[in-house]
């Protein structure tokens, strides 16, 4: 059966560039610039965060009626004043980390972002946000495009995955982008060990080295076979990296110290995918305690202790941090002290060269039918900023790209100014 060259790259660069992964001499193109690169960090809830009991309208008289139990009381908000249609706000009582982080000016907070007729699809949503397209979500991501605009020859560790499988926003046309869980664990894989190993490996180095002209697709294998064995030794100076300050030990802390030290060793990489799940909180949820409590221990101790540690490496203003979830939940609460899927919810961005600050405003959550700021018989918080909008200032602004061609539709004019 004949295949693409596409077809390969979409479903094929993974498998080469988990266990393996690209050369050397690619590696010394990017450190020979000499030019400090801008990082980008997406960090994604998975699950469909509760934008609500992340970011509190806690004077809403119709937030508590709605919440009876999961409420968060007034006085245990972390409160981050008035947005612009003067409700007053606070941050989850869990959340000191990004309050300290906002309070500093480094955090900017929008408010219903979505987009129109929004998806309760976990799946579906996942892929709207991740093509940045209600119409083609079956295409490439929108970083995966704009990794496809950088000039080649590409860093094969220009962007690195977190997690095991390659997530929509990064699926390119032409890049390959590895899945490193572990720094530690990234290497040649070989029954063998010791001598062995290195003779195996030296072997597969010899084979992909031969690149025939005339079969498209075996060159095309073997460079990036290639390409993942250079990658091996550079990804091996990360697992030595030792931060400034304690991380929390847990997966989200583990890969988020991965990535500061993939900056520090300034191994080539420019975009980072991090992901966090147990977000689908139907039940239990908690307001001061609880499954939800812990989710945001989890999110707020692991981006301050990033925060911290890229301040002190001198890196902070080198980082943009975007964190986003593929929905916001319910307003009213269920029957098992939880939310169901909903509609519109929030992004966070945050770095050393953010306007931090709150952007757009909060939803009313009367249950008014012709409330403006809800849809769905006043069920849902209704969108105000299309998502694609902060993609538009990211690309535009933070990475030096054209939001137009990589979206494809002009959100300039909706854009915040966080940069």
């Amino acid at each position: 059966m004949s295949f693409s060259r596409r077809q390969f790259v979409k479903g094929g660069v993974t498998a080469f560039t988990f266990g393996f992964a690209a050369p050397e001499m690619i590696a010394n193109i990017a450190f020979a610039q000499g030019v400090p690169s801008r990082n980008l960090v997406v960090v994604y809830l998975s699950g469909g965060n509760d934008s609500l009991s992340t970011v509190v309208p806690y004077r809403d008289p119709s937030y508590a009626s709605r919440r009876p139990t999961l409420a968060i009381p007034a006085g245990n908000v972390l409160q981050i004043g008035r947005d612009s249609s003067n409700i007053e706000l606070g941050l989850h009582p869990r959340l000191t980390g990004l309050k300290a982080i906002f309070d500093g000016g480094r955090l900017a907070i929008v408010q219903r972002t979505g987009y129109a007729n929004q998806s309760r699809s976990h799946f579906t949503g996942y892929d709207i946000w991740g093509t940045a397209s209600t119409s083609n979500t079956s295409g490439t991501g929108w970083l995966g495009r704009y990794l496809d605009t950088l000039q080649a020859p590409v860093d094969p560790l220009v962007a690195w995955n977190t997690v095991r499988e390659t997530p929509r926003p990064l699926l390119a046309r032409t890049v390959g982008v590895p899945a490193i869980t572990s720094p530690a664990t990234y290497a040649f894989s070989s029954p063998n060990s010791g001598a062995e190993a290195g003779y195996e490996r030296t072997a597969q180095t010899r084979i992909s080295s031969h690149i025939p002209v005339d079969r498209p697709h075996l060159a095309f294998v073997n460079s990036t076979t290639q390409a993942a064995l250079g990658t091996l030794d550079r990804v091996a100076t990360v697992a030595t990296y030792r931060p400034a300050n304690t991380y929390p030990n847990n997966g989200f802390g583990q890969a988020l110290t991965a990535v500061a030290g993939a900056m520090n060793k300034q191994i080539g990489t420019k975009v980072f995918w991090v992901q966090t799940g147990g977000f689908d909180t139907h039940a239990t949820q908690g307001a001061n305690q609880g499954a939800y409590f812990n989710l945001m221990a989890t999110l707020g101790d692991g981006l301050k202790a990033f925060y911290d540690d890229l301040n002190a490496q001198g890196l902070l203003n080198n980082t943009l941090v975007l964190v986003y979830s593929e929905f916001g939940r319910r307003i009213t609460e269920n029957g098992s002290a939880g939310t169901d899927h909903g509609a519109g919810g929030n992004m966070m961005v945050l770095g050393g060269l953010v306007r931090g600050g709150i952007y757009g405003t909060a939803p009313n959550l009367s249950l008014d039918p012709a409330n403006p700021t809800l849809e769905n018989s006043a069920a849902d918080v209704k969108y105000e900023t299309d998502f694609r909008a902060v993609y538009a200032k990211i690309l535009d602004s933070w990475l030096g790209s054209n939001s137009v061609t990589i979206l494809g539709g002009d959100y300039r004019g909706g854009a915040p100014a966080i940069l």
